[in-house]
């Protein structure tokens, strides 16, 4: 089975050696995404709501790229620093998600690259 590399400079860049998604097969595999502008590269300002809209739409850049949408997710991780933030992350999210959600498991974490609140990663079928 062949992979290939995802990038699109529509959502923030690696900040590591890794890629933003990979293609293997039928399979799309995004990196987890933190709310960062990918404009600026920096985090964003916000309450958990404004950086779940900003992973999220950092997410739907990368699945575009990689030609599926949120409609072919099947599995999603979200990494949260603070389970108190749960309702409202899930608020957002579900706004994606609005009919057959993905599997997804979500856990509380000690601490997430550039002091982020949340990190999403998602597995997609292309179909």
């Amino acid at each position: 089975m062949t992979s290939q590399s995802i990038y699109t400079d529509s959502a923030p860049k690696a900040i590591g050696p890794y890629s933003q998604a990979i293609v293997a097969g039928n399979l799309v595999f995004t990196s987890g995404q933190i709310p960062l502008d990918p404009k600026t590269q920096q985090m964003i300002e916000g309450d958990i709501r404004a950086q779940t809209e900003r992973v999220m739409e950092n997410l739907a850049a990368v699945l575009q790229a990689a030609g599926v949408t949120f409609a072919d997710v099947v599995k999603a991780t979200i990494f949260v620093a603070d389970l108190g933030d749960f309702a409202a992350v899930n608020e957002i999210y579900g706004k994606r998600f609005p009919t057959n959600p993905p599997a997804r498991s979500t856990v509380q974490v000690a601490a997430l690259p550039k002091g982020a609140r949340l990190e999403i990663d998602l597995v997609a079928i292309k179909r």
